[in-house]
């Protein structure tokens, strides 16, 4: 097979890639071959996989116009994926000129291809990084050049704890990146979720995942709920993505994208609680 003059060196194109193959389904154009049968695979068991995809975009562009409606003008956004129509940036910047924004992601193509994109924007850029390691993440040398960790930030798990199972501990990745942004920051998650009453499909979707690099973990509302610890939910609260704050266009795909579910929930970080008062010693 040619290698595309985007995909570098080091990147294996034998096995089909989860955030290609997210590429493909909202129709961009870095994928190839074993990522676009892969995805067509996806399609014949769960026919509702793009329009699934296309809701979960849409919640994060909702998502990130609700924080910036909020006052918040910084964003990290970890597993951020291939760049594609509404990044973050462009959604912020729309409802909040000025707004930073550091991008994370596993993938060297995705960030290699996030950083083309953009060049030239200040207060942006991508690196490379593994949710599962925060640490590496958040004391990165970009991420804080360009973010203060005085002021609330956006932090945007969207689409990518479901990558990770419950042995590499994403709950205690999740608390690490909480604990290190200040009360009035708000978390974004979306997350794949078993459907209603079990689904053959989805279960056969599920273990599709297993040819990619990555496996794909369906966890219920109760532990998806769990990932906001310390983060109280703003209204709805846990909902699937087509119906957190949907328009109006939205509500009618909603029938069809509940039958291979996302979770969805915005949370605000609560502030500390106060010491409780020293006893009196009289």
């Amino acid at each position: 097979m040619d290698r595309p003059g985007w995909a570098v060196s080091d990147i294996d194109l034998e096995r089909p890639s989860a955030s290609r193959v997210y590429d493909y389904l909202l129709g961009g154009s870095h994928n190839v071959q074993v990522d676009r049968d892969f995805a067509e695979q996806m399609l014949k068991l769960a026919p509702e996989a793009a329009e699934a995809a296309h809701a979960n975009r849409a919640f994060l562009r909702r998502a990130v116009q609700s924080l910036a409606d909020d006052g918040i003008r910084q964003f990290l956004d970890i597993g951020s994926g291939i760049p594609t129509r509404g990044n973050v940036h462009e959604v912020a910047h729309e409802y909040a000129p000025g707004s930073r924004v550091v991008y994370v992601d596993i993938d060297p193509i995705a960030v290699a291809h996030a950083n083309q994109v953009l060049s030239g924007q200040p207060g942006t850029a991508a690196i490379q990084g593994d949710l599962r390691r925060p640490a590496a993440i958040l004391n990165d040398p970009t991420t804080r050049e360009i973010l203060d960790f005085d002021q609330p930030i956006g932090l945007l798990l969207v689409a990518v704890l479901h990558f990770i199972p419950d042995s590499q501990e994403p709950g205690r990745a999740v608390a690490a990146l909480g604990a290190a942004v200040p009360p009035g920051s708000q978390l974004v998650v979306s997350h794949a979720a078993w459907p209603a009453g079990g689904s053959p499909a989805a279960l056969e979707a599920r273990e599709a995942y297993d040819q990619t690099h990555t496996s794909l973990v369906l966890r219920t509302a109760t532990e998806v709920a769990a990932f906001f610890d310390g983060w109280p939910l703003k209204e709805p609260g846990l909902v699937t993505v087509a119906n957190w704050r949907p328009e109006e266009r939205a509500a009618a795909s909603s029938e069809r994208t509940d039958r291979l579910p996302a979770l969805a929930g915005v949370g605000v970080k609560s502030p500390a609680a106060e010491p409780p008062p020293a006893a009196s010693s009289r």
